[in-house]
């Protein structure tokens, strides 16, 4: 496969960018995020909040991959991105990129999957059948971590596989115009492409095989030290939205969030009801930022070494999380 080369070659000029900058305190503040992933800081972020906690605007940037974020941290184009998969944050890392988790942002084991278009009649029973077949994946994301778990899972070898590396709205179309046999992705794009196809594994099914599926906010090393004040305050604004959220789904966040995500609100509530936004509290538990994390990042690692995506993984990750900024969110 020349996956693996297409993946690392573009990690490895972001990691070279990443060499000639050096963080330092802005006027404004540039925001990686994803449309059609509607998560309730979007609430916050059309209500002006972060602009006024900060005391300067930020600007907001729209990505389609988390590996796209990467290398748009690596080059200075971007402060702080906002749900970035994990398993991007780990291609990057493990290419020596350096950068932080500083909080999680959300966690979506139904809405992060693989879809098998519907003439083929491919089931989890019968799953054996891919082999041979093209597959849509996004490569260095959740999506792609997901589908080498899956395969694995159901014994396809992936090298039996032709795997095209594509952003989930591209794999949505070309799967409905039947140009590839399975896509992988997520949000908007993942909700499409269960109109031309099915899954093989639900999201408990795949919890259970120990597939766990979160984002996280990342942004460079030296951007947090340089600025740590700056990073909680944000990290705050967004607690704050998710709390409101999480205590009462209130319409109107609900509006906006659907409005600034480009979706319907009929669309944006069955999505966000698959979503879960830990606390300050839980975030900094063993379960996520206090080990947890640390731990499956890990995983994700030695996953990509042995299917090839990456060269080598890292001997451990736990310093590429920085609590700092969120506890300080924790005594606020």
């Amino acid at each position: 496969m020349t996956a693996r080369k297409t993946v690392v070659s573009a990690i490895a000029g972001a990691v070279i960018l990443a060499g000639a900058q050096s963080a330092q305190a802005q006027e404004s503040l540039n925001v990686g995020y994803f449309l059609e992933w509607p998560m309730p800081f979007q609430a916050a972020k059309v209500a002006g909040e972060y602009d006024e906690a900060l005391g300067a605007p930020v600007n907001w940037v729209a990505f389609d991959t988390g590996t796209a974020m990467s290398a748009a941290m690596a080059s200075g184009d971007i402060d702080l991105s906002v749900s970035q998969g994990v398993p991007p944050f780990v291609v990057a890392t493990s290419a020596g990129q350096d950068l932080q988790i500083v909080d999680v942002a959300v966690s979506y084991a139904e809405n992060d999957n693989c879809v098998v278009r519907s003439d083929l009649e491919i089931d989890k029973d019968s799953a054996g059948e891919l082999a041979g077949k093209k597959v849509a994946v996004p490569l260095g994301t959740a999506a792609h971590y997901g589908f080498l778990k899956q395969m694995d899972h159901f014994g396809v070898a992936v090298d039996s596989l032709t795997v095209v590396d594509m952003a989930p709205a591209e794999g949505q179309a070309a799967l409905a115009q039947g140009a590839v046999d399975m896509s992988c992705g997520w949000g908007g794009a993942l909700r499409r492409m269960l109109e031309s196809g099915n899954v093989l594994l639900t999201g408990a099914e795949k919890e259970e095989l120990g597939i766990l599926v979160f984002d996280v906010t990342s942004a460079p090393s030296a951007f947090v030290a340089e600025n740590p004040d700056v990073v909680a305050d944000f990290l705050a604004v967004t607690a704050k939205a998710n709390a409101a959220w999480n205590e009462s789904q209130p319409a109107e966040m609900l509006a906006a969030i659907a409005k600034d995500a480009g979706m319907s609100e009929e669309d944006t509530a069955s999505t966000m009801s698959t979503f879960v936004f830990p606390g300050v509290d839980d975030q900094l538990s063993d379960k996520w930022l206090a080990g947890g994390a640390q731990e499956f990042m890990k995983g994700v690692a030695d996953v990509f070494v042995t299917a090839g995506s990456i060269d080598a993984a890292k001997d451990s990750y736990a310093d590429n999380v920085d609590t700092a900024p969120l506890t300080a969110v924790q005594g606020m």
